[in-house]
């Protein structure tokens, strides 16, 4: 399959711009409000399906406006040709980075794949596409139940993230905890994205296989995704700075 260069700059990035916020909030002015409140830090931010569902396209358009870059997170996934053209809309909202669920499938991936690149045009750069493998609220025997027979987490994700990169996939949704394992195995190419990460102290809340985030980047982070110890904080400003503090001391 022929290859498409994603958004240029996101392996350019400082480490302290690396982490992405995640906005799960209920609307729209909440959602603006706490990331314009961030800073440079916040330049990077998620849009999620709690956010999306509430606001639709136009919270990407407003968040875009006040110079926040926009990753995506809806993880698609359905037949090929539906993904396809929800990945096309995506893209024509200038977005830097979209999720789909890796295990949908080759076919699915290289569609959306496929559909990115025919969306691309000189003024609006292809974003990256990021599969999913396991979700980090996930424990080893959630994963066992819901897929009887697929192995430990750890094979799973890397077997996932070969797909995703032999299907021209630009990166991987991971847990910080699983990285090791799939940079050993998969490479480096791959851009890493990784939720579940708590800085030191901080609940776990519904995630189950968490890293601080000097341990993601030891691990091969490239993106860290944090929600709630930055929006449930009595100043988010503060608590993303001190999050990109350690990354640049890590």
């Amino acid at each position: 399959m022929e290859s498409y260069a994603p958004t240029p700059h996101l392996r350019r990035l400082p480490l302290d711009e690396r982490v992405i916020t995640a906005l799960d909030l209920p609307d729209a002015e909440s959602a603006v409000a706490l990331a314009a409140s961030l800073g440079r830090q916040g330049r990077f931010v998620k849009v999620g399906m709690e956010l999306f569902t509430a606001s639709g396209p136009e919270i990407v358009e407003r968040l875009r406006k006040a110079e926040r870059e926009i990753f995506l997170d809806l993880k698609y996934k359905d037949i090929p040709n539906t993904v396809a053209g929800a990945v096309s809309s995506a893209c024509r909202l200038g977005v830097s980075m979209i999720t789909l669920h890796a295990d949908g499938g080759r076919r699915m991936l290289e569609a959306a794949v496929e559909a990115a690149a025919r969306s691309t045009t000189p003024d609006l750069p292809r974003p990256a596409l990021l599969a999913v493998t396991v979700l980090t609220s996930l424990s080893q025997d959630d994963a066992d139940e819901a897929a009887p027979g697929g192995g430990p987490i750890s094979e799973r994700i890397v077997r996932l993230a070969r797909i995703a990169r032999d299907s021209g996939c630009d990166g991987v949704v991971c847990s910080p905890k699983d990285l090791p394992a799939l940079r050993r195995e998969v490479g480096n190419d791959l851009l890493a994205v990784t939720p579940g990460v708590r800085p030191a102290g901080a609940a776990g809340d519904d995630q189950r296989r968490v890293a601080t985030p000097a341990e993601a980047i030891r691990n091969g982070a490239d993106f860290l995704v944090v929600g709630r110890p930055i929006t449930r904080a009595a100043d988010p400003a503060q608590a993303i700075q001190a999050i990109s503090r350690e990354l640049t001391n890590t």
